[in-house]
């Protein structure tokens, strides 16, 4: 079994489940561990000498069985910029904040893993969204996907910009906000949710247009299948805008026309047999939080 190990950050909580995932890891027969570099970087800031019989890698490819993520969810975000589509399956630990993607907290680290060895587990296939541009940008030659939500917002002023949206080319509307959300099931818990958007279960074939802080009482966030094409339009006082792809952000000009789509691919994220995304929401968000419950 070759397993690859990521994090964004080396701190005391992401030392401590490192340790714990070593050594579970490299005590059991057949198992090849690998640290991406990007990771190993962070921990040789920290600790040059204590982690070096490690195995590194700078890529992943379709021979590795399984990715984990040590961080929070924005970890995973940046993970699977690694896994693209090579189906490799994703676990995350948790060591940062909410954790609504990394469930896994450090003190279950090891029956995790003795569940993922004796294959007690499911996968949750999630969809992601792909971007493309008119006129092309050369920053979406590699990474043109995001597992949560792309998303326009304004830049440098604060004046509100217009979007204006078409779905599969037939006029929407054009929401004059501080922009708008396209969001994945899997993204219906972050950023979308914080502006209003509802809460779609992760298997549900479905995307979710959420418009932030919007100048119209009656914009509302609007759900729509999956097989939806997308396209957008920025007109603003400024002549560029931002448009982020999960955490990673770059500047476009307001003459650049976005179309957002279905990835072709999924990530597999792990599921322990005993979680679901329902008991997630009880957890994390304190779903229909009631004493009378």
């Amino acid at each position: 079994m070759k397993i690859a190990i990521f994090g964004q950050a080396f701190n005391s909580n992401t030392e401590e489940a490192l340790v714990v995932i070593l050594h579970y890891l490299n005590n059991r027969e057949g198992v090849s561990v690998f640290l991406i570099a990007e990771f190993n970087e962070k921990i040789q800031e920290k600790k040059p000498s204590e982690f070096n019989f490690t195995k590194i890698t700078d890529t992943l490819d379709p021979s590795f069985d399984l990715l984990i993520s040590i961080g929070g969810d924005g970890t995973i975000l940046r993970a699977v910029t690694y896994v693209h589509d090579l189906n490799i399956p994703v676990i995350g630990v948790n060591t940062g904040r909410l954790g609504f993607l990394a469930t896994i907290q450090n003190q279950l680290i090891i029956p995790s893993l003795d569940a993922i060895f004796n294959k007690a587990y499911r996968i949750s296939e999630r969809h992601l969204l792909v971007i493309d541009t008119f006129p092309k940008v050369s920053a979406f030659d590699t990474y043109n996907f995001a597992l949560n939500e792309i998303a326009v917002s304004r830049k440098n002023t604060t004046s509100m910009i217009s979007v204006e949206t078409r779905l599969n080319d037939e006029y929407l509307t054009s929401y004059w906000s501080d922009g708008l959300i396209v969001s994945t099931p899997t993204g219906s818990t972050g950023y979308s949710l914080s502006c209003g958007g509802p809460v779609i279960t992760p298997d549900t074939n479905s995307l979710v247009i959420t418009p932030i802080s919007p100048h119209n009482l009656s914009a509302r966030p609007l759900v729509v299948k999956d097989s939806t094409e997308v396209k957008l339009k920025v007109n603003g006082r400024e002549d560029n805008f931002l448009v982020s792809l999960d955490s990673r952000i770059t500047t476009l000009s307001n003459e650049t026309i976005i179309t957002i789509k279905k990835a072709p691919f999924t990530i597999k994220m792990i599921e322990l047999l005993e979680e679901s995304f329902l008991d997630t929401l009880r957890k994390k968000l304190l779903w229909g939080e009631d004493k009378r419950n």
